[in-house]
């Protein structure tokens, strides 16, 4: 016996001196910390990735699902989002529509690049442009810890009244748990990573894919508007569209099928191999040019009917009547063609670039703030000027009261901006409520959401409630 317990004691004493030795050892084939980052171009390396892991994508869909801009086609399993069953360990939900990973993922990778910058070395060769490099990956990585919190805000927050609750905002890595802080403190922090981004990024757009000062612009007049702050709201979507007009005409169908850039101060860049095809958020990819792939979603009979079809040039480049459907007992020849790229069957079908910022929507905001701070002459002006930009022959409405106003501007966001993810945050904003025609709802009791009920909000994710002890749920899931 006591052999035995000497034996037993000098196999763990070597155990635990080989465990030691272990733990102590570096791995060769391992790039991790501050090496990984060393050089600028490592941390250049790294932000381009945070662009990678960006995912508008999610919004854009739980927009159309959770709101009024799409209807069932022939595939349905959404019914507890769709239909705002959903709860904190809803897979669904987990699965498809939650923005607490995608966006904090954003945000480490981001705040690793900017606790590395400061001491991030240059080769001989890149000495002499490194310095105004790392100024420019700093205001980048601030933008993208901003937009990212931005996000998380809006899907688990949304909120004016500056003593609620907003998300934790993180500005270094950790893997602590965090506690929410209200929107009051939030929004400084988000407002001083955008006023610092504003004086690092290019002043050009050359590059629509990385963060621009219109960039920067964009963010600031949206978040304006969910905050209530008018005159912000009129003074940056001013500077936005100043900077970027909107197209013609002519040139607006190709903002879509990627043949310019007009309006865009940032998009994402996607392909078949890189991001994701956009189009098979609503439709599947098809087997050849007349087998048309497994549609999901359609465009809600409201959204359809809302264009003037022949002069409104948005409908043709937003939808679609396929009557090759027709062949193929489908329930419908009504597609969403948005983001539908090349013909049925080839490589780039459903492929386009994900548009983050557009001029079209810096008009709203305007048109909105204007009214809310009693410009109606402005704002009306706003109004009139986009839809003369998008439909032909239009004629010029006028408007007697504020209120008058703002609900034609939201009339006109539904319109303008389907499938860009904002048409459920807006309701919500403004205290609205989701209201679905009879055909567009699987059911009577998912034609409406009444105003402020609490499933505008998104619950905290029931992994997140049990691996962070800190974080509070939303009213309404307890």
């Amino acid at each position: 016996m006591k052999k035995n317990i000497i034996l037993i004691f000098s196999i763990a004493t070597f155990a635990i001196s080989s465990c030691s030795k272990t733990i102590e050892t570096q791995e060769t084939d391992l790039i991790a910390g501050s090496t990984a980052l060393l050089t600028v171009a490592n941390n250049e390396s790294a932000v381009i990735g945070a662009y990678a892991a960006m995912n508008v994508e999610q919004g854009f869909l739980l927009i159309s699902v959770f709101a009024d801009e799409v209807r069932v086609a022939d595939f349905y399993n959404a019914a507890t989002n769709h239909e705002w069953q959903y709860g904190s360990a809803d897979v669904g939900l987990r699965d498809n529509y939650t923005a607490m990973t995608p966006q904090y993922r954003v945000i480490d990778r981001v705040n690793r690049v900017l606790a590395a910058l400061p001491t991030a070395t240059s080769t001989i060769a890149s000495a002499a442009t490194d310095p105004a490099l790392k100024l420019r990956l700093r205001g980048e990585a601030l933008f993208l810890r901003a937009f990212a919190h931005f996000e998380l805000y809006r899907f688990y927050s949304n909120s004016a009244v500056g003593t609620d609750l907003a998300m934790p905002y993180l500005t270094a890595p950790s893997i602590s748990p965090q506690a929410r802080i209200t929107v009051a403190e939030y929004f400084t922090k988000l407002k001083a990573d955008l006023a610092e981004a504003k004086t690092l990024v290019p002043d050009n757009l050359t590059d629509v894919q990385r963060a621009t000062k219109l960039a920067v612009t964009g963010l600031q007049a949206r978040m304006s508007i969910y905050l209530k702050e008018w005159a912000n709201a009129v003074t940056f979507s001013t500077e936005y569209i100043n900077g970027l007009p909107l197209a013609t005409r002519t040139n607006f169908p190709g903002i879509w099928t990627d043949a310019n850039r007009n309006e865009v101060a940032f998009q994402l860049t996607r392909s078949n191999t890189v991001g994701g095809r956009i189009g098979s958020l609503w439709r599947g990819t098809s087997a050849s040019s007349a087998a048309i792939g497994t549609i999901t979603w359609r465009p809600s009979d409201k959204l359809w009917n809302a264009y003037d079809q022949v002069n409104d040039i948005r409908f043709a480049s937003y939808f679609k009547d396929e009557p090759l459907l027709l062949t193929q007992n489908r329930s419908s020849t009504r597609l969403i063609n948005k983001y539908a790229g090349t013909t049925y069957g080839s490589t780039n079908e459903n492929v386009a670039n994900a548009k983050v910022f557009r001029t079209g929507e810096m008009y709203l905001i305007r048109a909105e703030a204007k009214a809310e701070t009693g410009d109606l002459a402005g704002g009306t002006a706003d109004l009139n000027t986009l839809r003369a930009a998008r439909i032909n022959g239009y004629t010029n409405a006028s408007f007697g009261t504020k209120d008058d106003l703002i609900t034609a501007v939201l009339d006109e966001r539904f319109k303008e901006l389907p499938y860009e993810g904002h048409r459920f945050w807006d309701l919500k904003r403004r205290g609205l409520t989701v209201t679905r025609l009879t055909a567009d709802a699987p059911n009577s009791a998912s034609t409406t959401l009444s105003a402020n009920n609490f499933r505008f909000l998104l619950p905290i994710p029931l992994t997140e409630i049990q691996a962070n002890p800190l974080i509070q749920q939303n009213p309404g899931y307890n």
